[in-house]
C-alpha cells in the first residue's frame, strides 16, 4: 500500500489522497473532522498528504522533523500555484 500511494502521489497528489481516503482511514485519524480534508484536497493537497502520512508515520502527532516536511510540502503546493499563474502571463 505504501508504494502504491507514493506513486500515486508523485503523479497526483490528489489521487493519492483518494486512494488514502478509500482504502485506509489514515485521514480520518490524522484530522479530527473532514472538513480540514476536504478543504486541503482542493487548496493544498501536498500540505494535506504530508501531515496525513508524518502523523501516521510518527507517535501519532506531527512533531520534530515531521514538521519540516510537512513545511516542504506546504511551499510545493505555494511553488505549483506560483508556476500556473508565471505560466498565464
Amino acid at each position: 500500500m505504501a508504494c502504491l500511494s507514493l506513486v500515486l502521489a508523485l503523479i497526483s497528489p490528489r489521487l493519492a489522497l483518494v486512494a488514502i481516503w478509500l482504502l485506509t482511514d489514515v485521514l480520518g485519524r490524522a484530522f479530527d473532522s473532514w472538513l480540514l480534508p476536504v478543504i486541503g484536497f482542493f487548496l493544498l493537497p501536498w500540505t494535506t498528504l504530508a501531515y496525513a502520512v508524518m502523523w501516521t508515520v510518527g507517535t501519532r502527532e506531527v512533531t520534530g522533523f515531521e514538521w519540516f516536511v510537512v513545511i516542504l510540502a506546504f511551499l510545493a503546493d505555494l511553488g505549483v500555484y506560483g508556476g500556473s499563474a508565471r505560466g498565464r502571463r
